[in-house]
């Protein structure tokens, strides 16, 4: 598979997993495919390409942006990067879910969190935390 095909795939599959946590966010299932699944997939592909493809930007880092700029240059690390931002914020939702779970948020509810969360990570997330805090009257509590 060449970079554009993954980056369809994993966008895909993405997708799909958004879909299932809208779909059925409370259900056990969810969170294994998604978790154990999906994820770990997403993780695997990660692995990959920086491990086999960071020689390839010398000049690139992380210790400044223009240094992760130059990482960015090369299409397997930006693949990469897109990865990145696809496992961590599937992490965010799976959070959501459970935090929303725990404390018996209506599914209902989530889904502008999710969907923001899916659209712009941490837009979603602040939501949540905030419709959380009104729900629960505490900012912040030892069960967050």
């Amino acid at each position: 598979m060449n970079n554009d095909q993954i980056f369809s795939a994993v966008s895909m599959l993405a997708l799909c997993s958004w879909l299932l946590l809208i779909i059925a966010p409370y259900r056990k299932l969810t969170e294994k495919i998604i978790f154990s699944g999906i994820i770990a997939i997403l993780s695997i592909l990660y692995v990959y390409l920086i491990v086999f493809h960071i020689r390839e930007a010398p000049d690139g880092g992380f210790n400044s942006l223009n240094e992760v700029a130059l990482l960015f240059k090369n299409p397997a690390l930006l693949l990469a990067g897109w990865i990145h931002y696809l496992a961590f914020d599937l992490l965010a939702g799976l959070f959501i879910v459970n935090n929303a779970r725990q404390h018996q948020i209506n599914r209902w509810i989530l889904i502008p969190c999710l969907l923001l969360t899916f659209m712009f990570g941490p837009c979603g997330l602040l939501l949540y935390v905030l419709i959380r805090t009104y729900k629960a009257r505490q900012y912040i509590t030892t069960n967050f």
